[in-house]
């Protein structure tokens, strides 16, 4: 049996409902101290009409917590209605205030995040030294877990910069891979892909999926479409224009204005998932209209796991492209074969058509042929390349 693993985000709250418990606390929170506020980050409490909310804030010169941070209030109160320094602060009878605690939440490099504290609205002569110090180790844990998220918010935020700066400085290009008819002996489409030249240099599956973890996963699949589109004009009229685009994109419904204007009997949407879909019948109405108008539509990576073949059922491709993990052992291994030999029969039952890429040796196009897959791409056949290069789809 498994257990779901908790967040740093759960642990924290965990940590405070535990010692708001052992203390018999009625309140238990964490603040973020910032830009001269109290920011609470983190609450627990059974009291209805509690006075703070997560993410709200006050000014910290008027409040317990940087009167304790600075030395003129205790860490350990038991009746702040008998503390002088506690009576300056309105909200000790305004809530009221009666027992109280608060301990600094300091990070690994000295820096003092904010604070630890819980509070009643009663008094509590009990309380004593050997509370304190379970605050204290409370806080440490809660510092380590604020440290690791502060890191995560800081990684999110450089990989949401990077995508961005790409964006916005045009560091990235469209190439361009024949997709060959070996029947035929003729180029019938090419599947255009991005390759980025910023920093870090990394495999575009890297930068997509980055973009997807910071929300920009529309933005920079939209504009690699933007930018393929043009070279349409530039194949020969018989041929198609295969474009990358996941589940998250086509729903946003931005892709059809996107593609107004080009000619969707020349255009095929390769769909790749990155989380699971929940709904496939919004995306088949997010297309409805486009696919009326003759776009069709493939379903990348099949055979390389589960989700492709949901993908294959619920979405009624046009194409379904054998992911080339498939490929690269369908001569050797039988296995493989038979896999690839059941979707091939799969497609005709539907009425879809086959595509096989990652084709690199002579004995893996045989394998296909074999299995009659006609359509095949791969560094076999032909490199992706720029439009400038000026053999493309002849």
């Amino acid at each position: 049996m498994t257990t779901a693993k908790s967040s740093p985000n759960q642990i924290v709250v965990e940590t405070l409902r535990s010692v708001r418990t052992l203390l018999g606390m009625e309140v238990a929170f964490v603040a973020e101290i910032r830009d001269g506020r109290r920011i609470f980050r983190y609450i627990d409490s059974d009291w209805e009409g509690i006075p703070i909310t997560v993410g709200g804030s006050d000014p910290v010169e008027d409040s317990y917590c940087q009167r304790v941070l600075d030395g003129r209030l205790p860490e350990l109160i038991r009746d702040a209605t008998k503390i002088p320094e506690a009576l300056k602060l309105p909200a000790t009878l305004a809530v009221p205030v009666g027992a109280h605690l608060s301990v600094p939440i300091t990070l690994s490099d000295g820096h003092v995040y904010g604070t630890y504290c819980c509070f009643s609205r009663q008094a509590d002569e009990t309380l004593n030294e050997r509370d304190i110090r379970a605050m204290r180790l409370f806080a440490d844990i809660t510092g380590k877990l604020l440290e690791k998220l502060l890191e995560e918010e800081r990684a999110r935020d450089e990989a949401a910069a990077r995508i961005r700066a790409t964006l916005d400085n045009d560091l990235f290009a469209m190439v361009y891979q024949s997709i060959f008819n070996v029947v035929e002996q003729r180029i019938v489409g090419h599947e255009a892909l991005a390759r980025f030249s910023a920093e870090p240099i990394r495999t575009p599956d890297v930068w997509f999926n980055e973009a997807a973890i910071v929300g920009l996963q529309e933005a920079l699949e939209l504009a690699a479409i933007r930018k393929a589109l043009p070279a349409l004009e530039h194949f020969p009229s018989d041929t198609y224009l295969s474009l990358n685009v996941s589940p998250e994109t086509i729903l946003r419904g931005t892709l059809t204005s996107v593609l107004d204007g080009y000619p969707k009997e020349r255009l095929v949407l390769e769909v790749t998932e990155h989380v699971s879909v929940k709904d496939y019948s919004l995306i088949a109405v997010a297309l409805q209209s486009m696919r009326q108008e003759g776009l069709r539509l493939a379903v990348d990576d099949a055979g390389a796991g589960f989700a492709s073949f949901r993908h294959i059922l619920k979405l009624k491709p046009d194409m379904i492209k054998l992911d080339s993990s498939l490929i690269r052992q369908i001569d050797s291994n039988s296995g493989c074969r038979a896999l690839a030999a059941a979707i091939v029969r799969f497609a005709e039952e539907t009425g879809s058509k086959v595509v096989a890429e990652g084709v690199e040796t002579a004995e893996e196009l045989d394998a296909l042929r074999e299995l009659k897959v006609n359509n095949v791409q791969g560094f076999l056949l032909g490199r992706p390349a720029p439009l400038s290069a000026g053999r493309l789809g002849r």
